[in-house]
């Protein structure tokens, strides 16, 4: 079973997202904020993460660029699920090293596709 690692400081989203993958057959690791995700990715070497920008402590910028320093965790697709959609931010974040970018509220369907797309 892939492991999905989900960072996001909402923990209705957390819920959201924990629901619609499980149904969709993976196994989820929540985090709450960046520095929890970071902590998570050396406790478990997920399949895919899942981020959102705007957390506490890290933000999802600062996350992304400290998993993409770590050789080991390089190859690992990032989707950014977030509330933004500015232009800037997303090239920022594909920058960083995101693979792809899904606005909130997010399309259980188009989520998992996305995920698929993108996962190895």
């Amino acid at each position: 079973m892939k492991k999905i690692l989900t960072v996001d400081d909402s923990v209705t989203i957390l819920a959201m997202l924990n629901a619609t993958l499980s149904a969709a057959g993976y196994e989820t690791i929540r985090a709450e904020d960046g520095l929890e995700g970071l902590d998570a990715l050396e406790l478990t070497a997920p399949d895919l993460i899942v981020t959102d920008i705007n957390m506490p402590r890290l933000d999802g910028f600062g996350f992304i660029e400290r998993v993409r320093r770590d050789e080991k965790y390089r190859a690992i697709p990032i989707l950014v699920l977030t509330t933004e959609s500015d232009t800037e931010k997303k090239e920022r974040a594909r920058k960083a090293g995101a693979t792809g970018w899904i606005v909130k509220p997010f399309d259980p369907a188009k989520l998992v596709a996305a995920i698929q797309r993108v996962s190895p």
